[in-house]
């Protein structure tokens, strides 16, 4: 099923931490917190302004974001969770170097 978000809503499936510190300790399920970190899957045309001129989005598929703790609402679609934010509740887009970087 596809699906497609409406106005400035975005459709991001998280990302999951690594289940090692870098010590080489492993983190128990109890213990880990939702990441906040996901991948943009699909993005709406955009939101209106005021006099009604259609403003688009600055995140696109594909982008690799920050959102809130407890940005955006939790689906389930083709078997799969994913979240339904605005693009308000993103922090930010992690750009390409500073994830090789991190994975470093």
């Amino acid at each position: 099923m596809k699906f497609r978000p409406l106005h400035d809503r975005i459709v991001v499936r998280r990302i999951e931490p690594e289940e090692r510190t870098k010590g080489g300790i492993i983190i128990p399920d109890t213990a880990k917190e939702k990441p906040q970190q996901g991948e943009v899957i699909a993005v709406g045309p955009g939101a209106r302004d005021e006099t009604g001129k259609l403003v688009a989005l600055d995140v696109k598929a594909g982008d690799r974001v920050l959102f809130g703790k407890w940005s955006g609402t939790e689906v389930r679609i083709d078997g799969e969770d994913l979240l339904i934010m605005k693009e308000s509740d993103v922090r930010g887009i992690l750009e390409q170097d500073a994830v090789a970087k991190n994975a470093a």
